[in-house]
């Protein structure tokens, strides 16, 4: 049985680490206010643009863009975004099973199969797993930025045009709320055609100015970058909930902790008096 000592000492140990997690709790809720705002902002352009992207392509005959052109998919490349630090419960473990599930399903159906990687939990991953990496984009969430997404979507674009890809995949978590992330697949490139719904009304005609090439030549590049830009947002967004969530979790449970020591405590102090106690008495019952 631990000593009175010894177990104080775990008390003190597991109090200090809750004023840590209460603390990170606070950082993360902070962050997350903010994080959730910039995604809250930045969705309702991202999905119109996603719309009106998608209503083009399937108007536009597949040569009139490069970033339009659908060739047999044989050199794939998976966007893999997760967070540069741990303690976030799940978060990354569940974008990183899911593409390790890609992986698996895939390898037969591609000859190559690459990653690129932003945020340093899914080079880790893919260093461990000797994985196929193109690119890793270390230092991406530090200062967030569009420039940052608009240089990553253009260096896609260029791979793609160039034939060195067939097909972009973009995996990344989701923000759903301060408690949930959804883990997304999306297709970057080629950029497929929406389909319209049953029983919906024919969709007009449009009319370019100055002209077709030169109306996709300016919308689809910024499109991808939007797209790329929003996936790191909800990836910000979500990494902080989950923080959060974590972090109240682990707070509870040290302090379920400190409860059950305490108790132990208290318990262990009780059964020292105790023997002090018949100690005396049989001293003095000795002494008759």
């Amino acid at each position: 049985m631990p000593s009175l000592r010894d177990i104080k000492k775990r008390i003190s140990s597991v109090k200090n680490t809750q004023k840590i997690t209460k603390a990170m709790k606070m950082v993360a809720a902070g962050k997350l206010r903010r994080a959730q705002a910039a995604i809250l902002a930045a969705r309702p352009y991202a999905q119109k643009m996603d719309d009106v992207l998608a209503s083009l392509a399937r108007r536009a005959e597949s040569q009139a863009h490069p970033l339009l052109a659908i060739r047999p998919p044989k050199r794939v490349e998976v966007v893999l975004i997760t967070s540069d630090r741990g303690q976030a419960g799940a978060f990354n473990a569940n974008v990183i099973r899911r593409a390790q599930r890609f992986i698996a399903e895939n390898t037969a159906a591609y000859e190559k199969i690459e990653l690129s990687t932003l945020g340093r939990k899914g080079r880790d991953y893919a260093r461990r797993r000797q994985l196929a990496m193109r690119k890793d984009y270390p230092g991406i969430f530090d200062g967030l930025t569009f420039d940052r997404a608009d240089s990553i979507a253009k260096e896609l674009i260029a791979h793609y045009v160039d034939a060195s890809l067939d097909q972009v995949f973009l995996l990344y978590n989701e923000f759903v709320s301060a408690l949930s992330q959804r883990v997304n697949l999306v297709q970057l490139l080629p950029i497929v055609p929406q389909q319209p719904q049953e029983g919906a009304p024919p969709a007009s005609d449009y009319i370019y100015e100055p002209s077709e090439a030169a109306v996709l030549d300016a919308l689809l590049p910024r499109h991808l970058a939007m797209q790329l830009w929003r996936a790191m947002l909800e990836s910000q967004a979500g990494e902080f909930g989950a923080r959060m969530a974590a972090m109240d979790a682990a707070s509870k449970n040290a302090g379920k902790l400190i409860g059950s020591y305490t108790l132990e405590y208290n318990r262990a102090r009780q059964a020292y008096i105790t023997k002090e106690l018949m100690e005396i008495v049989s001293g003095a019952e000795a002494l008759k």
